[in-house]
């Protein structure tokens, strides 16, 4: 059996291939997304308990390989996948998708983590598009003096920050509709996520001429890594 930590499409297509190939495939998710998109083969919600319980249950499964699919920025999930492949032996793979990468015409500035957007914001622009996800929204509720056009998946909880608008909705993201909210704004905040999913709001800042904050990637533990799912898939089936 292998186990995919996954959530994102990248883990829903290695789970279809894989599945095609007659692989057993348990897909675990985080279950912080009320309807999350389920990928095919079986499916487990929730967290394992740390890395000692992710690793007794790759030892309780007999689990063969795991493949860390979640994403850029799911920092405990890859951590605690790293520790109990090492405690196990079990084969592990990181498979992310390229970073974003500006272009011609883009005005990125880069920001460490969310507080350190929050500190350079200001300066920035005072209406601020703000996708950087829900659980993130606290490191921007002091700011007072901004007001928020905030979208996320879910209703976010307090702390908001005091002036904002909330929407609701979850990506793909047509590029007319991006360039009709970024036209309301001075700036967009985004993390680094990567990927075509949310990329129409950078194509509508770039030809808006906003400025874009972007939040960089945390490290990672080191591991073997697949940048396609087709290059997943062989290192799976060569397992």
């Amino acid at each position: 059996m292998i186990l995919i930590l996954g959530g994102t499409g990248e883990a829903r297509k290695l789970a279809e291939e894989l599945v095609q190939s007659e692989v057993r495939v348990v897909s675990s998710l985080a279950g912080r997304v009320a309807r999350p998109r389920l990928p095919v083969g079986e499916v487990r919600v929730g967290g394992f308990g740390g890395p000692d319980g992710l690793a007794a249950w790759l030892r309780e499964n007999d689990v063969k390989a795991v493949v860390d699919a979640t994403h850029p920025f799911a920092e405990r999930i890859g951590a605690n996948a790293a520790k109990a492949a090492e405690r196990t032996g079990i084969p592990l793979l990181r498979l992310v998708r390229p970073g974003w990468q500006p272009g011609r015409g883009d005005v990125w500035h880069w920001a460490d983590d969310l507080a350190d957007a929050a500190k350079k914001l200001p300066e920035l622009g005072n209406r601020v598009f703000l996708t950087s996800g829900r659980q993130g929204l606290p490191a921007f509720a002091h700011l007072d003096d901004l007001w928020f056009l905030i979208r996320c998946v879910d209703p976010p909880e307090p702390p908001l920050p005091r002036h904002h608008e909330l929407i609701l909705a979850r990506g793909p993201y047509e590029l007319a509709a991006e360039r009709e909210l970024l036209e309301r704004v001075d700036v967009l905040v985004t993390k680094d996520s990567g990927g075509p999913q949310t990329s129409a709001k950078l194509t509508a800042a770039r030809e808006l001429g906003k400025p874009v904050l972007v939040v960089r990637r945390p490290p990672r533990p080191r591991t073997e890594t697949a940048g396609t799912v087709t290059e997943a898939v062989e290192w799976v089936l060569n397992r």
